[in-house]
């Protein structure tokens, strides 16, 4: 297991992918074929579900199938996994989200969220957007952590865990390149004349993402390359000066 620092939640959020109901449903999910054979089957996308939540202000249930354009929200101490089209979602509690509609039914255009967080893993495709009240970031294939604290004005937490994103605050944009957990602040108000902000790796694991990227037969940058980098919010394998993170002036 990996080190990971934790400000504002409990292990019990970051370790779900340990509890034996995720390992059972993830085991059946992979042998039903992933998403095609679920979807060949006429079964749900929702691979676990913990606690309470809802989509389109229904009482969500295990066999219910998620399709973009819902709006999802979850309960205190509830979190929920699924899958559309090639891309896997964790909700964490207390969460509401949107996810809209693509070309598809099963293609997801934008990740809405309004509060809460999501660990997400992206596979390749045309660009999609996650977007806060305060970050808009454009997704290739990759993985990411997002999260919103509406008690600091809504102020986002981003990790591009790995690949490539465009990420943009107010008037700033950058483009992060990570190989391992490359972390902002998207601020409420400018710091330092800086609507972007570093941050370090925090509130999630590799493991989780690598238990997302494995719902849709993928690997993560690590686990492709072999080893793990620097996990220190900067995204690199090696240790870099902290002017190498992109939202440092130049």
């Amino acid at each position: 297991m990996t080190q990971h620092i934790l400000q504002g939640r409990t292990e019990a959020e970051v370790l779900w992918f340990r509890r034996r109901s995720f390992l059972q449903a993830a085991a059946a999910w992979t042998a039903m074929g992933c998403y095609e054979g679920a979807m060949a089957q006429q079964r749900g996308n929702i691979v676990e579900l913990v606690g309470e939540a809802t989509v389109n202000g229904e009482r969500l249930r295990r066999e219910s199938i998620i399709q973009s354009g819902d709006s999802i929200e979850t309960g205190r101490n509830s979190g929920l996994v699924f899958v559309m089209g090639n891309s896997s979602f964790l909700v964490r509690p207390n969460s509401r989200i949107t996810v809209e509609r693509g070309a598809t039914l099963s293609a997801v255009s934008v990740l809405r969220m309004l509060t809460g967080a999501v660990v997400s893993v992206w596979g390749r495709g045309n660009t999609r957007q996650i977007q806060t009240p305060t970050l808009t970031a454009g997704i290739r294939g990759t993985g990411v952590y997002t999260e919103i604290y509406p008690e600091r004005n809504n102020r986002t937490y981003f990790c591009n865990c790995y690949g490539v994103v465009e990420i943009g605050a107010g008037n700033q944009k950058v483009e992060s390149r990570a190989d391992y957990h490359q972390s902002f602040w998207a601020e409420p108000e400018p710091v330092n004349g800086r609507m972007l902000t570093p941050a370090g790796a925090i509130n999630h694991t590799d493991e989780e993402v690598e238990a997302l990227a494995r719902l849709m037969g993928q690997r993560t940058a690590w686990q492709i390359a072999g080893r793990k980098g620097v996990k220190d919010g900067r995204g690199y394998m090696e240790q870099q000066p902290p002017t190498m993170h992109p939202a440092m002036p130049r």
